[in-house]
């Protein structure tokens, strides 16, 4: 009903966005604010929010009453950042985009990862609560390069959201602008299943992972236009910062040029490029088949005529054959993370890169 003999009708358009807002009625006194309707306004939806009367009350100190329970029901709108919105709900698969995400989403996100760290990213268990997670998620962040292919789709079956199902707006593959490396020239089951589309573990060479940085900005920015600029601009403040790291990186890689590294999982293959290592040779016989005797002996012979420096067991993989191979070969045995959250040293992407950078060095320097 109309207010007074004003006929004090408000209506609030909101900013780009609200859709995402989770406003609900609220009841201040004798006023009712709820919405009214659903705009097309501008470059997104906007919500039409009208305040009525309970009661009819007459004159101007009536008025003045009203006029106070409206502005006391808009502050109520408002959350703690004065801006109306609920924050972007991102789930990450890996800790490393979770940490990306929120240096490119700033205040305007939640991020969640499903994996901590210290898993196997092709095995991260299948828990109910990451149905859940996924269910309210607004965007998915992964790796992609089929990277989570034993567990996500799974996942997103349960999950029922349609918003981050592959090929929806809200499915953001952080490998778009990354050329894959060991990309198979045919598919076949006895060639390994977990490498299909070539390497994905992109997140261990961070000049890869700016392109992650920047594939993570465009999915955000696609799926939430009207802050478009601001995660454009935390991106590339985020790059830069990853551009001074590796400058040091470099520098401080100096002393592995050239070294041969053996490491039980293919994980490695962009971290050596990067620091101009060399991958001889991996304790599995293929991605994610188990190695067999014949190949163990093969591979330790090789390693002693080329004189292998280092062997590398990621973390989440057995420790007694790398011990064993390493002892046989004199190589240095190296245990590195291969994920952000791997070692407690790893907090984020940033550290991650360094613990592993400095870890390798100090093995092949005896630092």
């Amino acid at each position: 009903m109309k207010i007074g003999r004003f006929g004090l009708r408000l209506l609030v358009l909101l900013a780009p966005g609200a859709t995402r807002r989770g406003l609900t009625p609220v009841v201040l006194g004798r006023l009712v604010l709820r919405c009214s309707s659903v705009l097309s306004v501008g470059s997104g939806p906007r919500l039409s929010w009208a305040v009525t009367s309970t009661a009819s009350v007459s004159g101007k100190e009536g008025f003045m009453k009203r006029l106070f329970y409206v502005v006391l029901a808009l502050v109520a709108l408002l959350p703690a950042n004065a801006t109306g919105a609920r924050k972007i709900r991102v789930v990450a698969t890996i800790p490393d985009l979770a940490d990306m995400a929120r240096h490119v989403g700033g205040d305007l996100v939640e991020v969640t990862s499903l994996a901590t760290g210290v898993e196997d990213i092709h095995y991260v268990p299948m828990k109910p609560s990451f149905a859940v997670l996924l269910n309210r998620a607004d965007v998915l962040l992964l790796v992609g390069l089929e990277g989570e292919h034993a567990f996500l789709p799974g996942l997103l079956e349960e999950a029922r959201n349609p918003r981050i199902l592959r090929d929806a707006p809200g499915y953001i593959d952080s490998s778009v602008y990354v050329t894959p490396l060991e990309v198979p020239a045919r598919i076949d089951r006895a060639l390994g299943d977990i490498h299909p589309v070539g390497n994905h573990h992109i997140n261990l060479d961070p000049e890869r992972g700016k392109l992650m940085v920047r594939a993570i900005a465009d999915g955000l920015s696609r799926n939430f236009p009207e802050e478009a600029a601001i995660f454009q601009k935390n991106a590339a403040a985020y790059n830069a910062t990853l551009d001074e790291w590796i400058a040091r990186w470099r520098r401080a890689a100096a002393p592995l040029k050239g070294k041969k590294l053996v490491s039980y999982h293919g994980s490695l293959c962009y971290f050596t490029q990067r620091f101009g290592m060399e991958a001889f040779g991996t304790i599995e016989l293929r991605p994610g088949i188990d190695p067999t005797p014949a190949h163990i002996a093969d591979l330790v012979e090789r390693m002693r005529r080329a004189h292998v420096d280092i062997v590398v067991r990621e973390r989440q993989y057995p420790a007694g054959l790398a011990e064993t191979i390493a002892r046989n070969t004199g190589a240095k045995l190296v245990e590195l993370p291969v994920m952000t959250g791997g070692v407690p040293e790893a907090r984020d992407y940033i550290s991650f890169i360094d613990y592993d950078v400095r870890t390798m060095v100090r093995a092949v320097t005896g630092g």
